[in-house]
């Protein structure tokens, strides 16, 4: 091995030192699962893992993966110690305050050489399952020479319990992954006690099924765990690699002890622990050759790094690289679906959403090469495939549309894998009821700003006979309630190729395009601005002002607003008519746009078939049209009369609202 032996025992305490220390002043953490890998974390780092610590924006480095983001200290005490420059002592004394570089779990986008931020448990392995698709991707796309990295994931027991690790392993095997490495933290250990109490399945064997190469190792051994890296590197599949650790490693009374996960060691632990390790410097404060010599590990890649450059320069491809890592949106992607958009104003087909979206993407493949594609077996109803993609599948990874099978979980952690790795920008489909499987790793896309498009297609009772089970209700105004995630809804083919060119350009947030099973007809005949992008705008005006009745719709009921409007106005009732397909862009609008919008008129009705949730608080009091429990088996047709969602319903609610004096 490149360091010695010895010195490299000490370079491992130097993990646990600062783990328990930090821990200790905090009050607050788990020392725990660092002091037990600190071992593996410690030969990986310095005998496998691709990185320079002066560039940690490199595009070939390796990617470490903290799944179990509770152990954060590790990763922090790596960071330092390897010298990332941001990561001062100061902020590791500083763990889990408010506005360190040290919170409680690693985040991405706040800490300088976070992969990806984790701590719900699973997400991690399932994120990196993303990453190493998006490094077979691009080196299928650029070559070896410039794309050639390892995602190597650290997870415990706790991530292979969580359902969506089953979801990834089993994807990442079955498209044969061989760039992703997962180290598992073997120490038997859950909050409740040992992990037994609640698992005896064999890991090893489960990954074996799903088509990973398997091996065990002592995770204290320091040989041992060089041996299983090399071996690693060789495979031809991706590798689960069990090493059986100690949690709480050199703590005394507490090494092994799965009460230790949490446990914050006192004063005379930490000393008996110190000098068990022979460690004398003081709290925060590192030996001059173990910081030189995890220094040194820091800088080794920067020769690596400087021959990538090197051959990127040199490299035909290099504009195009350069350009698919910026994500920049091309010129060309934007032009094509401003006159698809043209196209369906002048024509204003009729057509469920789901359609509109495939015809706005039957324009945008062929020039947005960096976008990937998929569906969760789902693919003729999401209508995400373009005719002439081919399958994202080993051995030939160049293909750009993936089958992710029934894995809703595993293919949305996928998606922010992809996104954060860079150089795709990857969108995928599936129903919209079937967004509550997916729930937790859009929640953490959108806390990281990880640029993906969720395709959820079938969005209301109007997806009829499959009934209530199929049926979303409440899932408009729960996406909604995510922070960061644009929610959009469009009315028509104008609409929905504006709502994916809003989704292009998004650069630090995801968004969730909603889409109809039913056909919907036409209602914008320009398409001269994209009005989609304001959020909300009126897309007809009463006859006479002042209008009596605002309406307020989006998606499929715009165009029943529109028939009630019709309806009104032959009762000599001024009505307009509001379209509003994000929620989210509307509330970012100007104060004196939002008040134009929402206008004076004595009645508001919001008019969506889901929940009222939310509305309320946009456009202010008003009456709703919409579902008020769950749904039922039946045609479409028939639901939207049976659950009063029509033009009439409309017009007896305005009605009712006017002569009530509200």
């Amino acid at each position: 091995m490149s360091t010695d032996p010895a010195l490299r025992l000490r370079m491992a305490d130097a993990i646990r030192v600062l783990s328990m220390d930090s821990v200790h002043r905090a009050k607050s953490g788990h020392q725990g699962m660092p002091m037990g890998l600190a071992d593996v974390a410690t030969v990986l780092w310095c005998e496998a893992l691709k990185f320079d610590a002066a560039a940690p924006d490199w595009a070939d480095r390796d990617r470490f993966v903290l799944s179990a983001g509770h152990g954060s200290m590790l990763l922090y005490a790596l960071l330092h110690l390897t010298g990332y420059g941001a990561m001062s002592m100061e902020e590791i004394k500083n763990f889990r305050q408010l506005g360190s570089k040290t919170p409680g779990h690693p985040e991405y986008g706040h800490t300088q050489g976070v992969e990806t931020t984790t701590g719900p448990l699973g997400q991690g392995l399932a994120t990196a399952v993303g990453m190493a698709m998006a490094e077979a991707h691009l080196r299928a796309r650029f070559g070896a020479d410039l794309v050639d990295h390892r995602i190597w994931v650290l997870a415990g027991d706790g991530c292979l319990m969580e359902g969506v690790s089953q979801e990834a392993i089993s994807l990442a095997g079955r498209l044969k992954l061989h760039k992703l490495i997962v180290l598992f933290d073997d120490n038997d250990t859950t909050i409740d006690g040992r992990a037994t109490l609640a698992e005896t399945g064999d890991q090893g064997a489960r990954f074996a099924a799903a088509g990973w190469a398997i091996r065990g190792v002592d995770g204290h051994d320091h040989d041992a765990i060089a041996q299983a890296l090399a071996w690693a590197k060789q495979q031809d599949r991706p590798v689960f690699i069990a090493a059986k650790t100690k949690i709480s490693k050199g703590a005394g009374p507490k090494e092994g002890d799965p009460h230790s996960h949490g446990y914050s060691l006192f004063d005379a632990e930490i000393a008996a622990a110190r000098a068990a390790m022979g460690w004398t410097a003081l709290p925060f404060e590192i030996p001059d050759d173990i910081a030189a010599a995890w220094r040194g590990i820091g800088a080794r890649g920067a020769v690596e790094h400087q021959a990538w450059t090197q051959r990127l320069a040199a490299s035909e491809a290099r504009g195009a690289f350069a350009r698919a890592l910026s994500g920049e949106v091309p010129p060309e992607a934007l032009a094509a679906l401003q006159a698809h958009a043209a196209t369906c104003a002048q024509r204003k087909p009729a057509g469920a959403t789901r359609v509109h979206s495939g015809a706005a993407l039957e324009a945008l493949i062929p020039v947005y090469p960096e976008m990937l594609g998929g569906s969760a077996d789902l693919t003729g109803s999401n209508n995400t495939f373009v005719k002439g993609m081919a399958p994202f599948d080993a051995p030939d990874y160049a293909g750009r549309y993936v089958h992710y099978g029934v894995r809703e979980h595993a293919m949305a952690a996928a998606l922010n894998g992809m996104a954060l790795h860079g150089g795709i920008l990857p969108y995928s489909g599936t129903f919209l009821c079937f967004a509550d499987y997916s729930r937790p790793a859009i929640r953490l896309g959108a806390l990281m700003g990880a640029r993906v498009v969720h395709v959820f297609t079938h969005d209301s009772i109007g997806l009829g006979e499959d009934g209530p089970t199929h049926q979303p209700v409440e899932h408009l105004a729960s996406l909604r309630g995510i922070p960061n995630l644009l929610v959009l809804r469009p009315c028509d083919a104008v609409e929905t190729a504006e709502a994916w060119a809003v989704a292009i350009g998004q650069v630090r947030r995801p968004s969730a395009l909603v889409l109809s099973r039913q056909a919907v007809p036409g209602v914008r005949s320009e398409a001269d601005e994209n009005r989609t992008a304001r959020g909300a705008y009126e897309i007809a005006a009463a006859q006479n002002t002042p209008a009596l009745v605002s309406l307020f719709a989006s998606g499929t009921e715009v165009s029943v607003a529109l028939e009630a409007r019709a309806l009104l106005e032959a009762q000599n009732v001024p009505t307009r008519v509001v379209s509003v397909p994000c929620f989210e862009l509307f509330a970012e609008q100007t104060q004196s746009y939002r008040r134009a919008v929402i206008g004076e008129a004595a009645c508001k009705i919001a008019v969506e078939a889901g929940i009222k949730q939310g509305w309320a608080e946009l456009i202010g009091p008003c009456g709703f049209v919409g579902m008020h429990g769950f749904g039922a088996s039946a045609p479409a047709k028939t639901l939207f009369e049976h659950f009063d969602i029509t033009a009439n319903a409309i017009v007896r609610t305005a009605l009712a609202w006017l002569n009530d004096g509200h």
